[in-house]
């Protein structure tokens, strides 16, 4: 079982590189059009050379967004004035 596990990881990094690179929305691939990291991730996937390309320079990196707290966001806070004019109007 051990002799089949760099073929199985191999496989993995290539199935998740591709399924990523279908994924990936048109404006955050860089360098190639999508359609060129699409075939490059199959054809150079069986020695890592593609999926590992396109996991490294293929896509841009966006910071996640930031988590703000409800009495810090100010569209929450404006839904919680109209639902309570809401209220009071029907009150």
């Amino acid at each position: 079982m051990l002799r089949y596990l760099p073929f199985l990881l191999v496989l993995a990094v290539w199935v998740y590189a591709f399924i990523d690179c279908l994924n990936t929305p048109e404006e955050d691939v860089k360098g190639l059009p999508k359609v060129v990291w699409i075939i490059v991730v199959l054809l150079f996937g069986e020695v890592l050379v593609g999926p590992l390309a396109w996991l490294i320079a293929g896509k841009v990196r966006r910071a996640p967004a930031r988590w703000t707290a409800p009495d810090d966001n100010p569209e929450f806070l404006a839904s919680l004035e109209d639902r309570k004019r809401d209220l009071g109007e029907e009150a």
